[in-house]
């Protein structure tokens, strides 16, 4: 029974629901969903309602922060609507009939967005720290800015920069371009500026703008340098590169403080000039005689004990980072050790004057016309050297248009004519002792006229020729000191060697002349006669012989074993018999004795040559042990010696003449005994 009166209830409920709604149809209707823009103006119609007659409309609950008004069946906006406050509203609206019934009306207004707002940026003014070492292509800094409308945001650099870039045009990271250097550039200004888009047909575009200052730090990529030092830059890399420190002490003497060096003081610094990290000084090697001590802190150097030793010490210093060990640097300081210096360079002239010409030319000495200005200082330290001390430089202060070479001045550049006061000094760069003098020089354009020349080029032609002419003689007695140093002696016993040395070979030396011209002018005790043999044996320069006949050569001579006689040409003339007893008058003997001292060598010939017996030539070995034989039998010797004197007068000096080896071999006697310019000598030419 319950059961049944509630379905009857609910029926009739949802009955009279239906009834209602067609009923508030019929009243007043609207569309659900309406859109504005938003910055609209107030006053503008949102919607309108569509009403029956009798039917009345209204809020169905009326706030005063009510965006909207009614003006009759119109939606009116009584406010200016703001996407960015407010993005959408929802409407009540009531509709009442007269006599009964009601309805509402629900409208929802959505407020369309535009773009009404420019991007920010929060701050719009930056500071960012970079590093030198930052690698290429890192990102240093990111910088969006912020925009209400949401619109897409498109970023650019406007201000250019080798150094820096963007990721994207829709991303701002900043990005190492290239690599950086603290020394080339430290700070650098960036202007990025970011541009929104319109949203909807007709919108404007607004952009925002960023100052960002990039400051590039320091970093420690850099060993010490020592000063002064010459940068060398590869790229972006700085090479400081030393030449080194000089500095010299006295021989046997303590130098009290710190060790003057050139060109200044030892002393490095951070390559890195902004971090500027403190430095360590060590010698790392060339005191191990510890002489010297170096401070640790301020790289001056002392010494220790005094140096007992002529010479040079080469010092190698250490100079690295106190925090950055890996940071260091070497370089060398050399020091000289030296005898005292007990007098100071000495000009000659207290002042020098001369006149110069032109650009290149020598000036002339006034004093000693047509002569160039030299200018020497003396050293009494070098009396030695005649007072010439090698280590002396000269310099001329008060204009940089003349130089001093070797002594002389010469004009460096074109000047006008004028008269000049300046000062020459001479500086012994051992030890830094000086001495002064005024030189005045008057520049003199001389008139040059054809075939003529300036005072001054004669003058330095002159002293060219001089030291050229010096050059030469010494060239020359040079040459003849060595052309005379050997003996004679030494000279004979290397030509001997070389005549016993083509004895062994299968044919003589050719262009070289025997002779047994060496026996004749031995004076050797004992025996004055002009038999006894040499110590040694002569090599004279070939004579010219014209040959007689077109014969074999000597080397065939010498290479046969047929008769000498055999080898000349056969002539049936009446000249024939003549020849003949030439022939048999030629006795090739050299001497009948034989020595035994050293040094001596004998060559014996048959005292005849029997064409018919067709014998050979031969030359017998010397023999030490047959020479003290036949000494023994000195007194037969003797005697037969004693018999054959007339022959030893007519002892001939054999020559062998190599003068033409195509022209064949010559023989030439001569008679000893005649011992005159005036003595014949029968030539014959084989």
């Amino acid at each position: 029974m319950e059961a049944v009166f509630t379905a009857s209830s609910t029926l009739g409920f949802l009955l009279l629901l239906l009834q209602q709604t067609s009923t508030g149809a019929q009243m007043c209707s609207a569309d659900d969903v309406v859109t504005v823009l938003e910055n609209n103006r107030v006053g503008d119609v949102v919607a309108s309602i569509t009403v029956q007659p009798g039917v009345t409309i209204g809020f169905v609950t009326d706030t005063p922060d009510n965006p909207f008004s009614l003006d009759g069946t119109q939606l009116i906006a009584a406010k200016v609507l703001d996407y960015e406050t407010k993005k959408s509203h929802t409407v009540n609206v009531l509709c009442h009939k007269i006599g009964g019934g009601q309805l509402t009306v629900i409208i929802v207004v959505i407020v369309k967005n535009i773009n009404d707002n420019p991007p920010v940026f929060e701050p719009n003014t930056l500071i960012l720290n970079v590093s030198e070492m930052s690698p290429v292509n890192s990102i240093v800094g990111s910088f969006p800015a912020k925009d209400l409308d949401n619109s897409q945001l498109i970023y650019t650099l406007t201000s250019e920069s080798k150094y820096f870039t963007l990721s994207s045009q829709n991303v701002p990271n900043i990005l190492v371009k290239a690599r950086l250097d603290y020394d080339t550039v430290k700070n650098v200004r960036l202007v990025l500026t970011a541009h929104d888009s319109p949203l909807v047909e007709g919108d404007l575009s607004y952009t925002a703008t960023a100052t960002i200052d990039i400051n590039i730090y320091d970093a420690d990529n850099r060993p010490p340098w020592f000063q002064p030092c010459t940068v060398h830059s590869i790229g972006l890399d700085k090479i400081c590169q030393s030449s080194g420190y000089t500095g010299w002490v006295v021989l046997n003497e303590m130098q009290a403080g710190v060790l003057p060096l050139k060109p200044e003081p030892l002393f490095a610094i951070d390559g890195d000039s902004a971090i500027n990290e403190e430095i360590r000084y060590s010698f790392l090697s060339g005191n191990e005689d510890g002489l010297f001590e170096i401070n640790p802190t301020t790289g001056n150097i002392t010494m220790l004990k005094a140096a007992d030793v002529l010479g040079t010490v080469v010092l190698t210093v250490l100079a690295a980072q106190m925090t950055n060990s890996h940071q260091f640097a070497t370089t060398t300081v050399t020091i000289s050790i030296q005898v005292k210096s007990l007098h100071r360079p000495q000009l000659e002239r207290p002042q020098y004057e001369g006149v110069i010409s032109s650009v290149g030319s020598m000036a002339v000495d006034v004093a000693n016309k047509d002569m160039p200005l030299q200018i020497i200082a003396t050293d009494d330290d070098y009396l030695a050297a005649e007072g010439i001390n090698p280590h002396i430089i000269y310099t001329i202060s008060g204009s940089s248009d003349f130089s001093i070479v070797n002594g002389y001045v010469f004009m460096m550049k074109n000047i006008p004519d004028a008269k000049l006061s300046l000062q020459v000094t001479a500086l012994d760069t051992t030890n830094d002792e000086s001495a002064t003098s005024n030189l005045m020089l008057e520049v003199k354009a001389a008139p040059l006229v054809s075939g003529e020349y300036r005072a001054g080029d004669m003058a330095a032609i002159g002293a060219t020729l001089g030291i050229l002419l010096f050059l030469c003689l010494l060239a020359i007695g040079l040459l003849v000191y060595r052309m005379r140093k050997g003996t004679a002696d030494s000279k004979k016993i290397y030509e001997a060697s070389v005549f016993r040395s083509s004895l062994h070979q299968d044919s003589p030396k050719e262009g070289i002349q025997y002779t047994n011209e060496a026996f004749q002018h031995d004076e050797s005790k004992g025996n004055s006669g002009s038999g006894g043999p040499s110590k040694g044996l002569v090599l004279a320069p070939p004579e010219p012989v014209k040959p007689s006949w077109n014969g074999p050569s000597k080397q065939a001579i010498l290479k046969s074993s047929a008769p000498l006689h055999a080898l000349l040409p056969d002539d049936t003339s009446d000249t024939g018999s003549e020849k003949m007893d030439n022939e048999k008058e030629v006795k090739p003997i050299l001497t009948k004795e034989r020595r035994v001292e050293e040094g001596y060598k004998s060559v014996w010939f048959k005292e005849d040559i029997d064409p018919n017996a067709k014998e050979e030539v031969v030359i017998i070995p010397d023999s030490r042990d047959h020479d003290s034989d036949d000494s023994d039998d000195g007194d037969d010797r003797h005697d037969e010696d004693d018999e054959d004197e007339d022959d030893k007068k007519k002892t001939s000096k054999v020559m062998f003449v190599d003068s033409d080896m195509d022209s064949g071999l010559g023989v030439k006697i001569e008679d000893p005994a005649e011992d005159s310019d005036s003595n014949k000598g029968d030539n014959i030419d084989l």
